[in-house]
């Protein structure tokens, strides 16, 4: 790499004042991390700055190499198709930049550890008198439409569930996939433990994080026998800051590459062979910004007429015949069981959601 070089934390974004402060904090934790570099943040949607602007603020402090680092625990679409889109955009607009993509946080032990931590914290708040094997442990995914993110969650859930002992463990998702929260505890409330320690496992916030322990009180209420614990989400612990970091240095070293064995775009995964191939692109340039007080007049100068450079790009790539080519529908491919009767319809607002 050439020229001074930056960092950008690129979110999601969310209408949730909270979690886009906590993103901001996390962003402050990794830029005191790392006090000789320029750190930025930004956002694919529903919340200032969007990512362009951040790149903007790190260019004009003379930063031409950029380690833009995915702030999403799981390679799904927003990882894999929204923001190498976004970032391959803003390289074509602006030569001389380079962004260099790093991978999500993904199955790592110090992940699992900044879990594990939080789980102890709701055991050590909990009353006496129940033991581990009497415990089931329910960990809540965001739920995507790829597979792959989605068998992620069972594989976390697997590896707390031995690491304390408990009794048993499930998962259950906010959206898009099966199974939804009531359901998945409901189902839990079936197999004859004592406890139930609910976990989302998100990094920050939001109406889905509420959603989740709304739901929680809605299953418990109708088992008073069994006692409910909510655990809290991951937020900015330590030792996620420290796989920031990591990601960080992966990309400096090269070592940085995306598990593409099972991704849906790539690979025949069962029940998702016709997605084999499919453009890949952001569906987000509708809607960045919407809910914040930015001027919206920035929220929409990507043009649509230019090459995409995948050269700098090191996060996702399929070969021949997957260019990003904006002549097709923005929408999202069809998730093949929409009809599940356990889901997967994003969880329905709670009454605290409308007030």
């Amino acid at each position: 790499m050439t020229g001074k070089t930056g960092v950008l934390l690129c979110g999601h974004g969310s209408r949730d004042a909270n979690a886009i402060r906590e993103f901001a904090v996390l962003a402050e934790m990794l830029d005191k991390r790392l006090p000789d570099v320029d750190v930025d943040h930004g956002f694919l949607e529903f919340a200032t700055p969007v990512i362009h602007t951040a790149l903007n603020a790190l260019r004009e402090k003379g930063n031409t190499e950029i380690l833009a680092l995915p702030g999403m625990l799981f390679a799904a679409g927003h990882v894999k198709n929204d923001i190498p889109s976004v970032l391959n955009t803003y390289m074509a607009q602006n030569p001389g930049m380079n962004v260099h993509y790093g991978r999500e946080l993904g199955i790592d032990l110090k992940m699992v550890r900044a879990a594990g931590q939080r789980i102890q914290e709701a055991l050590d708040s909990a009353p006496d008198g129940v033991s581990k094997h009497e415990t089931l442990l329910m960990v809540v995914g965001r739920g995507a439409s790829d597979p792959d993110a989605n068998s992620n969650i069972s594989k976390v859930m697997r590896l707390l569930w031995e690491a304390f002992g408990f009794g048993w463990g499930e998962v259950c998702y906010s959206g898009v996939t099966f199974p939804l929260v009531e359901p998945g505890l409901e189902h839990a409330t079936k197999l004859g433990f004592k406890r139930i320690i609910v976990f989302p496992y998100f990094l920050f916030t939001g109406i889905l994080v509420k959603r989740i322990y709304d739901y929680t009180d809605v299953v418990a209420a109708r088992h008073p026998d069994i006692e409910f614990i909510k655990a809290p989400y991951l937020n900015a612990q330590p030792l996620v800051l420290e796989t920031f970091v990591d990601r960080m240095v992966e990309i400096q070293e090269g070592t940085g590459n995306m598990n593409c064995q099972m991704c849906k775009y790539r690979e025949q995964v069962l029940g998702f062979e016709d997605e084999v191939g499919l453009p890949q692109e952001s569906h987000h340039h509708h809607v960045e910004g919407i809910g914040t007080n930015e001027d919206q007049s920035h929220s929409h100068d990507h043009a649509h007429d230019h090459d995409h450079d995948h050269s700098h790009s090191h996060g996702h790539h399929h070969g021949d015949g997957h260019d990003h080519d904006h002549s097709h529908d923005h929408g999202h491919h069809p998730y093949p069981h929409a009809d599940h009767p356990l889901g997967p319809v994003t969880m329905e607002p709670s009454k605290d959601d409308a007030e």
